[in-house]
């Protein structure tokens, strides 16, 4: 028996809009029917490039044709924009972040759960192949026991001109790129429970809005990790580092590129102390080739269409949705807990 296709549509057709309705002009199984956005040119955008417009919202949540509509919209319009196509009858993929704070994820939630609906988060990067490489390393323990991570993105254009750089619009690097970093954070430790957390952030280029920041979050299962974001770094540190009690790796970029050092007879190692500046160490003397050996990162493969896979795989009843309110949950808590820990300056305990 023939499936059938799940007919798709995006609200918002801007950057990530664009985004969005390429995917469902590529994966199997969905096909774009239109787009909207309250901005005229965008609509004669996706008209140019073969693309339905609809003339407002209320006649692209009316078409019947539409079983899935994607939100892409500035973030402090979300919830409304979600429940309006929920109470229409339509699954919903919201943009991250899903919501401004908790209380409006749980709206949105609670009318998920009234009109029966999917509605879930495009937490995309979750197929990020260095998240990913790193997140096999981990549940390996090719390191050992892992007891640093160290995750970083680095830029030096400051925040992105338009909305993204007003508070009001859920502007800032933390809903931004921080919605990323600790949503791999918080899968890759899975039922690990998060004990503290301390925050910072930066305004170098914007007085409004934070334009980086550094979360400092322990777990249970002996996991520190650094979560960082910076928009005016002229030279930028690795994507990735992570220690284990057997090696350590290093991946510099979204390619992968890096390596990993292991140790190996480790009782073989005594040297004499080496000059270090102005002094003598026999600490940080470097390793012998009888104790560590060096090799290369092996790339996971991925493919971000992954995602809508599983979510038409869901809407068949074939599947278990990937990205859960639970996550979102746990996730919109986290943020603010990173706001409440730069504001107060305070470890937030949890």
């Amino acid at each position: 028996m023939t499936k059938r296709t799940i007919g798709g549509a995006v609200i918002g057709y801007g950057g990530m809009g664009n985004f969005h309705s390429e995917k469902m002009q590529t994966v199997d199984g969905i096909e774009l029917i239109g787009v909207y956005d309250i901005d005229p040119k965008q609509n004669e955008l996706a008209k140019s490039r073969g693309i339905h417009a609809y003339s407002s919202r209320e006649e692209l949540l009316a078409d019947p044709r539409i079983d899935l509509v994607t939100v892409a919209t500035p973030n402090d319009v979300h919830k409304e924009i979600v429940i309006a196509a929920l109470a229409a009858g339509k699954n919903v993929i919201c943009e991250k972040p899903v919501a401004m704070n908790s209380a409006e994820l749980d709206e949105m939630i609670a009318a998920a759960n009234k009109y029966g609906k999917l509605f879930t988060v495009h937490q995309n990067r979750r197929w990020d192949e260095d998240y990913l490489t790193v997140k096999k390393i981990f549940d390996e323990k090719q390191l050992g026991s892992i007891y640093r991570i160290e995750s970083r993105v680095h830029g030096s254009r400051g925040i992105p001109s338009g909305w993204r750089e007003e508070k009001e619009h859920g502007g800032g690097m933390v809903l931004d790129w921080g919605v990323h970093l600790l949503d791999q954070m918080l899968t890759m430790m899975g039922d690990a429970k998060l004990l503290s957390l301390y925050a910072t952030l930066t305004n170098i280029t914007n007085d409004e809005c934070d334009d980086g920041f550094t979360v400092l979050a322990k777990f249970d299962n002996g996991v520190e990790w650094i979560a960082e974001v910076g928009t005016c770094n002229y030279i930028e540190m690795p994507r990735w580092y992570a220690f284990g009690d057997s090696g350590s790796v290093i991946i510099r970029n979204w390619d992968c590129e890096g390596e990993i050092a292991k140790i190996y007879n480790r009782g073989e190692d005594d040297v004499p102390p080496i000059q270090a500046g102005a002094g003598l160490t026999r600490t940080m003397a470097p390793r012998n080739e009888k104790t560590v050996e060096k090799f290369p990162v092996e790339k996971v493969k991925s493919d971000w269409a992954e995602y809508y896979k599983n979510v038409i795989a869901t809407l068949h009843g074939e599947a278990e949705i990937v990205v859960t309110h639970d996550q979102q949950r746990r996730l919109m808590k986290l943020l603010e807990a990173v706001f409440e820990s730069a504001r107060k300056g305070e470890v937030i305990h949890f």
